[in-house]
């Protein structure tokens, strides 16, 4: 039995190297600008509700991420593991493992969301929200843990379908489930007509509602259109034999993404010393960093397939040719969206800020952090290229020295020095000086033929 055809699919294999990335990355971008308003538009209509729903809503973000983050390790897993058995050319044994990623992705999120969900008054106290904000937090956080299971459509059903070289169906459910939410937001948040105000609480219960559409649309996708998961429960052999492959890889790399949110928790507790106007504007920062970087993570989804397969198919020259160009592409890009997001700070702070405090360091995040994003994209594509080369250890071992190294310290002591100016300024200094090494620890291989053996699952 073979997969259903596509003419979606990109030939990872054959086809030039520059023109593949163009050709996977630019769907995948056109879907994420809607998928990435997820939290920037829930910021913006929380905002209109004044500071403290917004610096709610801040709070949760680390929270949030932790959890998504640990859906797309396992979904870079299992990526990594389907897209090198494809470069094998053993299809069958790939939609072995899409079934079990769905399952266990499935049961691993939602019960990390029961634990989160149990915890959730110690976990915010902890990051210093006070007990003003506490009933909002659980507005938003109570349903958001509820229907957390919805995740698995965008993030581990997409990268099924991306390990095989399609990225422009994973770009129409997740631009499908980013204009879903826009559009219930403002219904449910300020209500209309007989559907009432429901303030925070409608900006979870919008979210959930799109997640719920990817979510269907994916299980139908895979499991009848294109026939890449069995619709039924896998042996038992088999199934041992996927999940232990698929964590493997996607472990280590759910461990490295969670560390991301917990950095950016700690960062959060160090801004709160500031205040909730503090807070509110740095809420509003890390999400417009996600709009910032979008090219970066589209990037950062698509290059591991590539190199997965190309892995797997022993073509290492198409490895080398695809990073090198890919790091090299993000700092030009990046030093544009800088020069743009600088130009137009005064408008972006007031679009999302009613009080001149919230606004000013809304302006000051913008005006210091971004001009790290490049360097921040190198260090995004180094750790997923080592994940897809089936190094997950290696990309691990890069992100603890990235944030509890360079970023959170340096930030922390520049806050000591100069205030919230020299918390973004250490952070941006922890960007420069991981992306150094970053670059230099993984072109090293290519220079070292020892160091491209393959990595064997435990």
């Amino acid at each position: 039995m073979t997969l259903t055809k596509s003419k979606k699919k990109q030939d990872l294999l054959n086809e030039p190297v520059s023109l593949t990335l163009k050709n996977m990355t630019i769907p995948m971008i056109m879907g994420m600008v809607l998928l990435m308003t997820f939290n920037l538009v829930d910021t913006f209509f929380v905002g209109l509700l004044g500071t403290q729903p917004l610096a709610a809503i801040s709070f949760t973000f680390p929270i949030t991420f932790t959890v998504i983050s640990l859906a797309i390790g396992l979904g870079i897993g299992t990526s990594a593991v389907i897209a090198k058995t494809l470069g094998r050319g053993d299809v069958e044994s790939a939609r072995d493992s899409a079934t079990v990623a769905m399952i266990m992705t499935a049961i691993i999120v939602v019960l990390v969301s029961m634990l989160g969900l149990a915890f959730s008054e110690q976990i915010f106290t902890l990051l210093g929200a006070k007990q003003s904000l506490l009933p909002l937090i659980h507005d938003y956080m109570d349903l958001w843990f509820l229907g957390s299971i919805g995740l698995i459509g965008p993030m581990t059903g997409n990268a099924i379908l991306r390990a095989s070289g399609d990225t422009v169906t994973p770009s129409y459910v997740m631009g499908g489930a980013g204009l879903i939410n826009a559009v219930l937001d403002p219904i449910l948040i300020f209500g209309l007509g007989p559907i009432p105000a429901m303030g925070i609480k409608g900006a979870a219960i919008a979210t959930l509602f799109s997640w719920a559409f990817g979510l269907i649309v994916i299980l139908y996708i895979l499991g009848v259109r294109r026939q890449m998961i069995h619709l039924k429960l896998p042996q038992l052999l088999i199934l041992k034999k996927c999940t232990r492959e698929i964590l493997h890889i996607g472990l280590p790399a759910a461990g490295a993404n969670m560390l991301t949110p917990i950095a950016a928790a700690v960062m959060t507790a160090i801004v709160a010393s500031y205040g909730e106007a503090a807070v509110a504007a740095f809420g509003v920062g890390s999400r417009i960093e996600s709009i910032a970087c979008l090219v970066v993570l589209a990037l950062s989804m698509t290059l591991p397939p590539f190199i997965s397969q190309n892995f797997g198919a022993g073509k290492m020259e198409r490895v080398e040719e695809a990073y090198k160009t890919s790091t090299k592409f993000v700092l030009i890009w990046q030093v544009g969206v800088y020069v743009l997001m600088a130009l137009l700070a005064p408008f972006i702070a007031a679009a999302f800020a009613k009080e001149q405090t919230v606004a000013d360091i809304i302006k000051l995040f913008i005006y210091i952090l971004p001009l790290g994003y490049g360097l921040q994209g190198i260090i995004i594509l180094t750790n997923s290229s080592f994940n897809a080369l089936h190094k997950p250890m290696a990309a691990l071992a890069l992100s603890i020295i990235r944030l509890f190294v360079f970023y959170v310290p340096l930030a922390y002591l520049g806050s000591l020095m100069f205030d919230l100016m020299g918390l973004f300024a250490g952070a941006l200094l922890g960007n420069l000086l991981m992306a150094l090494l970053s670059y230099h620890l993984f072109t090293r291989q290519f220079i070292e033929p020892e160091c491209m053996t393959e990595s064997k699952p435990s």
